[in-house]
């Protein structure tokens, strides 16, 4: 039973210190350092379009070429002013237009304001009769009984 006994405490002491031996070895291990990204390219820069050549705005006119583009815009402004005086003059005239139905509606509505009006005293002079009158055929009716 000793032998046992010292067999089996050898045993424990081994196991233990085999295992804070292996405990010890991985706590002392130092992590290793990241690894370093792969460089990526550098992206190709990006090229400024060529430019348009802005064209010459009137290339070599002559005088008469040069008078006759002048009279021509010439024209068409004033076509596009006689238009416009033209769509004005349209714009008024539907104004004084609209402005005279306004008041014909504003003179309408005032009418038919008044006709309201002796309407609701027309309505009040005969429920003052209509209250005169049963009041009369009630109180008499009191009366007589």
């Amino acid at each position: 039973m000793k032998t046992s006994l010292i067999f089996g405490l050898t045993i424990t002491i081994f196991l233990v210190s085999t295992i804070q031996f292996t405990l010890a070895f991985e706590t002392e291990q130092e992590p290793k350092p990241p690894q370093i990204p792969a460089p990526t390219p550098e992206p190709e820069p990006i090229r400024m379009p060529d430019p348009v050549p802005i064209p010459v705005p009137f290339p070599r006119e002559t005088e008469s070429e040069k008078m006759q583009r002048l009279t021509e815009e010439n024209n068409k402004l004033k076509q596009q002013n006689t238009d416009l005086q033209g769509q004005i003059s349209t714009l008024k005239n539907e104004k004084s237009r609209f402005q005279a139905e306004i008041s014909e509606l504003n003179d309408t509505i005032q009418s038919l304001k008044e006709v309201i009006m002796e309407q609701i005293k027309v309505i009040m002079d005969l429920l003052s009769q209509l209250k005169n009158i049963l009041f009369e055929k009630i109180v008499s009716s009191t009366i007589n009984l």
